[in-house]
């Protein structure tokens, strides 16, 4: 995969149990061992390539649903991504995050405030 140019950075928490077999913002099943992640305005199809900036290693998720919902993080992760990077234990992590390969599509608000709704009551605390 090429890398492109835009990168950002936050705090990534990850989800999982509770949310195994729902449905996502975009309709498909959450599966918590598949390298997914939700994000609150990315385009669903959206690839990131999230790297755990407390020991460098990376994985390459696809955004799929919407949140987090809960204090300042900007990601939340599968549990196999979570996995991957290291921070299951942890819970809470900060990264940076390179866009691999963009979808056109933007998130309204209205898809944004419905799945903040939806998962309010649902969201894992650390």
């Amino acid at each position: 995969m090429t890398e492109g140019q835009e990168r950002f950075y936050g705090t990534a928490s990850w989800y999982g149990p509770y949310f195994h077999g729902r449905r996502t913002a975009t309709g498909e099943i959450f599966n918590q061992n598949a390298l997914t992640a939700a994000h609150k305005t990315l385009p669903f199809g959206t690839q990131l390539k999230i790297t755990n900036r407390l020991n460098d290693r990376s994985v390459v998720v696809r955004i799929n649903d919407r949140g987090p919902y809960i204090g300042q993080r900007s990601i939340d992760l599968s549990r196999a991504a979570a996995r991957c990077l290291g921070s299951e234990g942890t819970g809470v992590i900060p990264y940076e995050a390179v866009i691999l390969h963009p979808i056109p599509e933007v998130a309204s608000e209205e898809t944004v405030e419905a799945s903040a709704r939806r998962h309010n009551l649902q969201a894992r605390r650390w």
